[in-house]
């Protein structure tokens, strides 16, 4: 006997294709990532101690203004780093920045060698102000990229971006402070 099916008697199904997590905390980027989290986190340690000093060293009132307020700031991004720590479940831990240190060390360099009281003094604290949000730019930068990549939860990438948007808005502010009158002023002072 012979038995005819229906093309409607047969179901065909398809199966659903599903998500594929891959947990890349074992990877050698992410070990990367957590490393250069270390870095700015001691970074950002180590700017809270030491823009007081250049904020009271700097002789224009609208520079010292916006130091301080950048202090404020970084002590803000200091906790959103320790939360990424929690996020990713390590413990927050500097390892000590060798290019922070650096870039510290020049605006302790420029506030010995230049006058008290001048704005030289300020355009020098500007420069090297700017190399430090530059550096800050750089690592944030990179760090929001490695995180998208290892596709580490959207909170660590917010928590990057906004702080990657302050650094930015404080060098547009720097910038603004020298062109509107510091640089030139500056121009006028004496040996």
């Amino acid at each position: 006997m012979l038995v005819r099916i229906k093309s409607t008697d047969m179901k065909t199904t398809t199966p659903t294709p599903q998500k594929v997590t891959i947990d890349y905390h074992d990877s050698a980027l992410f070990d990367l990532f957590v490393t250069e989290l270390k870095d700015v986190y001691w970074a950002e340690k180590y700017i809270v101690k030491n823009l007081p000093k250049m904020a009271e060293a700097a002789t224009s009132e609208d520079l010292k203004e916006l130091l301080n307020a950048h202090l404020d700031e970084t002590q803000n991004q200091v906790e959103r780093l320790e939360e990424i720590f929690q996020l990713i479940d390590k413990r927050a831990v500097g390892k000590r920045c060798d290019g922070m240190d650096g870039l510290i060390e020049e605006s302790r360099t420029i506030i010995d060698k230049t006058e008290d009281g001048t704005l030289t003094r300020d355009v020098g604290l500007i420069a090297s102000a700017q190399k430090i949000e530059h550096y800050e730019i750089a690592t944030y930068g990179t760090l929001k990229t490695i995180a998208a990549v290892l596709d580490l939860d959207d909170q660590i990438i917010d928590l990057l971006t906004e702080t990657l948007e302050e650094e930015k808005e404080v060098d547009q502010k720097l910038t603004q402070l020298a062109e509107s009158h510091i640089n030139e002023d500056a121009r006028e002072e004496e040996n």
